[in-house]
């Protein structure tokens, strides 16, 4: 039993945070390591397979994936020996990335800094804009995309649930959200340093996503000459398009009327660039070198990067747009440590639900010993009752042999153990075995 129970404590379920981010890895390597939204969930299950080592205990691992534009995030639950490595290296080999080249950009997050990293992320404290709500609901679209192919087991879905009280708390209880500069406030105020007015211009969203929708949102307050959406499914960008009093075109449409925006922002979940060098190139010239304006929120990216070396062409990736936005830090900085304070001691509490969920099975298997040994004297009471032996002498020889039984063990470990080991034995059996009055 002892070394059953020490098999327990030592094969408990790890918990761990791979990723990169807009910190840790350029735009180019971060496009090559995000998921197409369509492909979570079977990454998912990938995943899942690349950290499966418990074949004995017949557990698989869990695993959530959260991809956007600033970052892509591996979060697991699984036993095994380096599960790290072996997450980094499901990253690798699924974008068929050499390992070499993708491991420097990474942060790697074991147990309790797993569980900070998702605290802070929901919560807007490693965002390029502090404090900005979108990533809230990504994180939330990411677990249920978990979920529905069963990536959730018992320690992430506690973790997430966890995670989405915590950044409720931390938006509810402090300023950190408090006169953020969104990403669609910046293209905003980035389109203004080349047009001065912006009422003047037509704008182009390519894309019906969260971002367009923001995006549109803060263009359409300046009150622009028109507004178009494209976008793969008309309905849907149609639907955009109407709430601006806008109009909707299927993206083949671009090829012929691009040259009549002004201003384009795009965010689509394509795997390839919508707008080429060739095109662009071909609507610059058909504006005879008018501006154009041009932010690329995509990762990977609808725009070819080569369209930036373009005269009269000011493209801007979502990077670009990070320096932007970190106007207003100093105000916030307060809000930021009351943040991490409530993050802190809310990991203290989900470290202390691990530590317990870890001891579970140890008293399971000590339950079970113990009815096992109960029945084995209780049927040997029976036999001699059923002999006809005194009632006393049964009773007598139940609580010795139960006795016998469960000192055993705690007896064979002094007994087999020596010099610091069995002093720590000695040490905790009378702490097992005190007897309650």
């Amino acid at each position: 039993m002892p070394n059953s129970i020490a098999h327990h404590l030592n094969n408990y379920m790890q918990l761990l945070a791979v990723g990169l981010n807009h910190t840790t890895a350029p735009l180019a390597l971060r496009e090559k390591v995000a998921f197409a939204p369509e492909k979570v969930g079977q990454a998912v299950m990938a995943a899942r397979q690349f950290l499966y080592r418990d074949e004995h205990h017949g557990m698989q691992a869990e695993a959530a994936i959260l991809s956007t534009c600033n970052r892509t995030e591996l979060y697991a639950a699984c036993k095994m020996a380096d599960p790290i490595d072996a997450a980094a290296h499901f990253l690798a080999d699924y974008h068929q990335l050499p390992y070499g080249e993708l491991r420097p950009h990474l942060y790697t997050l074991p147990h309790d800094g797993a569980v900070r990293h998702a605290f802070r992320v929901a919560s807007g404290l490693d965002s390029m804009v502090l404090g900005e709500p979108q990533i809230l609901g990504q994180l939330k679209d990411a677990v249920r995309q978990s979920d529905q192919v069963g990536g959730l087991g018992t320690y992430l879905h506690q973790l997430f649930q966890r995670t989405f009280s915590v950044a409720k708390e931390v938006r509810s209880t402090t300023e950190i959200g408090a006169h953020s500069v969104s990403m669609a406030a910046a293209a905003v105020r980035l389109a203004q340093r080349i047009f001065d007015d912006i009422s003047a211009q037509h704008v182009l969203f390519i894309g019906a996503g969260e971002m367009i929708e923001l995006c549109a949102a803060h263009f359409a307050a300046q009150n622009p000459l028109s507004i178009t959406v494209a976008n793969r499914t008309m309905e849907r960008g149609e639907a955009l398009a109407q709430q601006y009093h806008g109009r909707a075109i299927p993206l083949a449409e671009l090829q012929n009327q691009l040259s009549q925006f002004d201003i384009v922002i795009s965010c689509t979940a394509s795997v390839l660039p919508i707008l080429g060098l060739g095109l662009v190139e071909r609507a610059v010239k058909a504006r005879k070198h008018k501006p154009m304006f041009m932010v690329d929120l995509a990762v990977p990216r609808d725009i070819e990067s080569e369209v930036a070396r373009l005269n009269d062409v000011f493209l801007y990736t979502v990077d670009d747009l990070g320096t932007v936005v970190q106007t207003g830090m100093e105000s916030r900085q307060a809000a930021v440590v009351q943040a991490e304070a409530i993050i802190e001691t809310r990991v203290e509490s989900f470290m202390h639900w691990i530590d317990t969920r870890s001891v579970v099975p140890v008293i399971q298997e000590l339950h079970e010993n113990g009815e096992t040994m109960r029945l084995i004297e209780l049927e040997r009471a029976r036999r001699m009752l059923a002999k006809g032996d005194d009632i006393e002498l049964v009773l007598e020889a139940l609580s010795k042999g139960l006795t016998a039984k469960f000192l055993h063990g705690s007896q064979q470990a002094l007994h087999k153990t020596h010099g610091d080991e069995r002093a720590h034995i000695a040490a905790l059996l009378p702490q097992l075995f005190r007897s309650k009055r």
